[in-house]
C-alpha cells in the first residue's frame, strides 16, 4: 500500500524565507473532502494530478497520486466547490525535504511547513524557523481549509 507520512508545523519566524528554493503556485480543490477518504484534484506549476487519500491514523495514510493530462485537472478543478491557491516553497535541511506552503486567498496569512518522514518514528532535526506542531490538527488539513478557510477561523 502506498503511504503518506507526513508531520506539520506552523512557523515560528520569517527566516526559512532566506534557505527557501523553489516556488511552485499550486492550485487545487478536493471532489470528496470526506475526511475518511479525499479525492484532490491539482495543478502545480504545469502538471496535473489526481491524488486519493484514505483516513489519517496518526500521521500515516494511504496516499495514491497520478499525474493527469494539465487540461483534465483544469477541467476537473472546476467541478470542485473551492480551489486552494498557494505556493510551495522547498527547503532541504537536515537529509530531508521541507515543504512550505504559503496560502493566498481565503487562507492568506496561513504558512504551514510539511516534512514526509521514511516511518513514524523517524527523528529529525526541527530547524529554527519551526513552530508548533498541528499534524494532528484537522483544521490544517488542506481539504479541511477548503471547506472551512483560514480568514473565517475565530480569533
Amino acid at each position: 500500500m502506498a503511504q503518506e507520512i507526513e508531520r506539520k508545523f506552523l512557523l515560528s519566524s520569517e527566516d526559512w524565507r532566506n534557505q527557501a528554493e523553489n516556488a511552485t503556485r499550486i492550485a487545487q480543490g478536493y471532489l470528496n473532502a470526506d475526511p475518511a477518504r479525499t479525492v484532490r484534484v491539482r495543478i502545480k506549476g504545469e502538471q496535473g494530478f489526481l491524488t486519493i487519500k484514505g483516513k489519517n491514523e496518526g500521521i500515516t495514510r494511504a496516499e495514491y497520486e497520478y499525474p493527469i493530462p494539465l487540461g483534465d485537472a483544469a477541467e476537473l478543478l472546476q467541478l470542485c466547490p473551492n480551489v486552494l491557491d498557494k505556493t510551495r516553497h522547498e527547503i532541504r535541511n537536515g537529509g530531508f525535504l521541507w515543504e512550505i506552503d504559503e496560502f493566498a486567498g481565503d487562507n492568506t496569512g496561513l504558512i504551514v511547513a510539511e516534512i514526509e518522514l521514511p516511518t513514524a518514528d523517524t527523528e529529525f532535526v526541527k530547524p529554527d524557523w519551526l513552530g508548533t506542531e498541528v499534524s494532528g490538527d484537522a483544521r490544517y488539513y488542506n481539504s479541511a481549509l477548503s471547506l472551512t478557510p483560514y480568514s473565517r477561523w475565530p480569533r
